[in-house]
């Protein structure tokens, strides 16, 4: 393998102080992404990627595979408002899935939103949906090019027609209907400043009342917070009619406050859950009862009922009690409750009746997620979605009263799922720690050291990966490579002190056991350095980017996407403040100290590092470009050894949520396409 001339990264003469500590930002630069010197570097960059990628044979069959086998009908999980059922759809390639309305759970029904429709290459998605109760209107919020930013409107559901309102500059918020239809409440940052669309913290979200046939002039400003300027406001209005409660979230902490105030009466909140002591969800309410899942003194979560006419807390009751298992969510339905339960990272669905008493489990198909889950307390059926590695995302119908569950729709593949297998191993980490990890594979596979292996994980926010169809993988898979997910610390697999060994200092234990899951599949004769490579995205960019510095001679390829990469500055751009509660935050000195050890950017120190394709979006608002573009200037220039250190930079894309069909079978193919040539694959596919 030839080393690659990379394009010049110039870098600057940025050093900062940090608590005493001097520390050099030679490629701040890339920071200003609008400055004319950045777009030269992306379009030099962008230049030297697709000719590389074009030079690979296997490129172009895998892209028309991917096509092929992403060509199926798909279909989500009914739910139903005021006697209307509402289904996505997607018939095979559409980049969008459609919004359906149906008289039954099982008709044909009509097209009520395609988005598709909303710009000519696929690059405005539907990023919010709020139905009203009576089935009347849909609030829906669309995004463009992968952006936070939605923009939200309305459509009269009977006449399949927009009212004129438009809501602007709405982030991170959903929609919560008034009990008579009339208006809906949202939440809103300020207009930013013109050039800081997709760079500017956003501070200060403000909950507004939108009333239908009215402008946003005219909205009502219902709750803001000027002394806590990290404070954001999810709305839900009770079912029936009586509260708007606000879940009240400071960042990606999991813990929250929980505010309350009569629909009618309006007036002050009533802060129920006045400090950020755990977590609590909403889960509905029976009167003055009110229902949270919760994780006070019980990380995997519980139940309880909070009668706001006696908040005190000796009055609280638990209904459902810990258990095993993380309680990972909790629905309404039948006048009792359905639980989604983690069980080693897979799923199992368990119900009770509304005093909290066991009910039973709802059977599910295989072992795999459980992705959604639709019901209201009086529905006498619940609606879900079911999928495994292997099998694609299938809606499912509950009937309570004959205690059964039938599919919706069984999509058709153009695969044959039979010589495969998922089995899940258990790995000891560096501290004992013993860390769960799915296989995917082929059912006649060696254990010959040959095997081209993808390991992929996220490790962060309390977010559980559990078994997931993706099609890409199928293609992966007929290509002769295995797949291993790492269920590791950070994540939400067995709750909240699951997660939180691996937040701020702690978080070194995530690159350890996805290091640990790494020569396990060494060890055991599955893989070899050189067939191995290690995938992740946003936070799990970051888990990639870190265990690429620490350990370059553990893998043969490495796919840090949307990362996470600069540990030192990622707080001061977009939502990235929010992060602080996972990672900490450099402006304290322990917390720098321990931020400094493992940032992938500073650690990108001269050493021979292995294939690596670095993926971002130029509209990526969540987690900014530059994080990315530094990462690839720093790492080319420490390359010390022939493998190729190459960035993909979409452009028109952001964090991922929305990306349309088309792109992204061409991003998988590329992505195939260098493990391919990284791993000493057979290119001919």
């Amino acid at each position: 393998m030839t080393a690659l001339d990379y394009p010049l990264s110039t870098p600057c003469e940025q050093q900062d102080d940090y608590h005493g500590v001097i520390v050099r930002d030679p490629y701040r630069w890339l920071e200003d992404l609008n400055h004319p010197a950045t777009e030269a570097w992306i379009a030099a960059q962008n230049a030297l990627t697709f000719s590389y990628l074009a030079q690979i044979p296997a490129r172009e069959a895998i892209r028309q595979r991917l096509t092929a086998l992403w060509d199926y009908p798909k279909a989500r999980a009914p739910f139903q408002r005021g006697g209307r059922y509402f289904q996505f759809r997607n018939s095979g390639l559409q980049n969008q899935d459609v919004l359906y309305v149906m008289d039954a759970p099982d008709a044909e029904g009509r097209v009520l939103l395609d988005p598709n429709t909303f710009s000519a290459d696929g690059t405005v998605a539907l990023s919010g949906l709020a139905v009203s109760r009576d089935g009347q209107w849909a609030a829906y919020a669309t995004s463009a090019s992968g952006s936070d930013w939605l923009t939200w409107r309305v459509r009269a559901i009977e006449a399949g027609a927009d009212l004129p309102d438009l809501i602007q500059w709405s982030k991170f918020s959903g929609a919560a209907w008034l009990p008579d239809s009339s208006g809906f409440y949202y939440g809103r940052y300020a207009a930013p400043e013109k050039g800081q669309e997709y760079a500017g913290a956003n501070y200060h979200q403000k909950l507004y009342l939108h009333r239908l046939n009215t402008t946003q002039a005219e909205d009502v400003l219902v709750y803001e917070r000027p002394d806590h300027k990290e404070w954001g406001f999810h709305p839900t209005v009770t079912d029936d009619g009586h509260y708007l409660v606000l879940e009240v979230w400071a960042g990606s902490n999991r813990r929250n406050l929980i505010f309350y105030r009569d629909v009618e009466a309006g007036g002050d909140f009533v802060a129920l859950i006045p400090e950020f002591e755990a977590g609590y969800h909403f889960v509905g309410n029976t009167g003055t009862d009110f229902y949270f899942r919760t994780d006070l003194d019980a990380p995997r979560g519980r139940l309880i009922a909070i009668d706001v006419a006696r908040p005190a807390r000796e009055h609280w009751r638990t209904l459902i009690p810990e258990s095993a298992d993380v309680l990972e969510r909790l629905v309404m339905a039948n006048e009792g409750f359905v639980g989604a339960y983690l069980h080693d990272a897979h799923y199992q669905l368990r119900r009770f009746a509304l005093d909290g008493a066991s009910l039973g489990a709802i059977p599910l198909p295989d072992t795999g997620s459980v992705l959604e889950l639709h019901a209201r307390r009086e529905d006498a059926e619940l609606f879900y979605t079911f999928a495994t590695f292997l099998i694609p995302p299938s809606p499912y119908r509950y009937d309570f009263e004959r205690d059964a569950s039938a599919a919706l729709a069984e999509p058709a593949l153009d695969f044959d799922a039979a010589p495969y297998v998922t089995e899940q191993v258990f790995v000891e980490s560096q501290d004992g720690t013993r860390v769960p990890m799915f296989l995917v594979h082929r059912r006649d596979w060696e254990r010959d050291g040959a095997n081209p292996m993808l390991l992929y994980a996220y490790g962060g926010f309390g977010i559980a990966q559990s078994p997931t169809f993706m099609p890409w993988r199928l293609v992966w898979l007929e290509m002769g490579g295995a797949l291993a997910v790492a269920n590791i610390r950070g994540g939400g697999e067995y709750g909240e002190a699951w997660h939180e060994a691996g937040t701020i200092h702690n978080k070194q234990n995530v690159f350890d056991d996805f290091i640990a899951c790494a020569e396990h599949l060494i060890a055991q004769g599955v893989t070899s350095p050189q067939k191995l490579a290690i995938e992740g995205r946003s936070n799990g960019g970051l888990l990639i980017g870190a265990c690429l510095t620490q350990r370059p001679d553990l893998f043969g390829a490495a796919l840090p996407t949307v990362g996470v990469l600069d540990m030192l500055r990622f707080h001061k751009f977009t939502i990235g403040w929010a992060w602080v509660s996972d990672y900490g935050c450099a402006d304290d000195p322990d917390e720098f100290a321990t931020l400094y050890a493992y940032s992938p950017l500073h650690n990108a120190r001269p050493a021979e590092y292995p294939a690596t394709l670095i993926l971002t979006g130029d509209h990526d608002d969540r987690v900014m470009p530059a994080h990315s573009y530094k990462f690839a200037a720093a790492l080319q220039a420490a390359q010390q050894g022939d493998a190729p250190i190459l960035i993909r930079i979409q452009t028109k894309s952001g964090h991922g949520a929305g990306k349309p069909t088309s792109i992204l079978i061409a991003e998988r193919a590329d992505i195939w396409a260098f493990l391919v040539r990284a791993l000493e694959m057979d290119e001919g596919i």
